[in-house]
């Protein structure tokens, strides 16, 4: 899968999967959706972003974790 609207440039957040560049991580918007925040309220925090970078975070966020099994704790 391609992801244009994902960066990850040594010399920005360390290498850190960014939105277009900018010091914005990937995961910093992944985890604004998870919490609840809307589209607008993200646009709005992040004046920077627009509506398909979003969009692109979270398909790049589940490509991820379908690459890596991560460990699931179930809880009771």
């Amino acid at each position: 899968m391609h992801f244009s609207r994902i960066t990850a440039e040594p010399e920005t957040m360390g290498g850190v999967p960014c939105i277009r560049g900018f010091r914005i991580p990937v995961a910093t918007v992944v985890g604004m959706v998870a919490n609840g925040m809307s589209v607008e309220s993200i646009l709005a925090e992040y004046p920077d972003l627009e509506k398909d970078d979003i969009f692109e975070a979270l398909a790049y966020a589940a490509e991820a974790v379908r690459e890596r099994q991560l460990p699931v704790v179930e809880t009771h």
